[in-house]
């Protein structure tokens, strides 16, 4: 399938790259289907990836891995929260924090209270919304 990228251009990828989200992601419920790029021609691994909506081209959002933004987060997630994503095991579990990336770049900030869980068996995820006070909606990367 070939897929209009925002920042990657047109991209070819094959069905098994694409993650359904049932509910979609907060704010944008109508996009379901979203695949996840990262940029191949940087040294080591981005330390930002982008899930890129299928449908729409400019519906792309920068994602970090959490445990680069806090290498302790570990929220309290119960099994009934994922049954959405179907049956996994933990090495099956991929977690990934939206992004925000200002005009200022050392505002940059993760939303670390609404995570998105990935299956990766089942190519299915979900956006939790943790009611954890020790978590910030706006936690900055960059301290100053």
């Amino acid at each position: 399938m070939k897929v209009d990228t925002k920042y990657f251009g047109e991209i070819e990828i094959g069905d098994e790259k694409i993650v359904h989200f049932d509910n979609g992601i907060l704010g944008f419920e109508d996009y379901k289907d979203y695949t996840i790029l990262y940029d191949i021609e940087s040294e080591g691994r981005s330390f930002f990836s982008w899930l890129q909506s299928i449908d729409e081209k400019a519906l792309a959002f920068p994602i970090v891995n959490p445990f680069k933004a806090d290498e302790n987060y570990n929220p309290h997630v119960n099994d009934e929260m994922l049954k959405p994503i179907g049956s996994y095991t933990e090495e099956d579990l991929v977690i990934f924090l939206l992004a925000t990336i200002p005009a200022d770049v050392k505002e940059t900030s993760v939303n670390m209270r609404a995570p998105l869980i990935i299956n990766a068996a089942t190519r299915k995820g979900i956006q939790l919304i943790l009611d954890s006070p020790e978590y910030e909606i706006k936690h900055k990367l960059i301290k100053q």
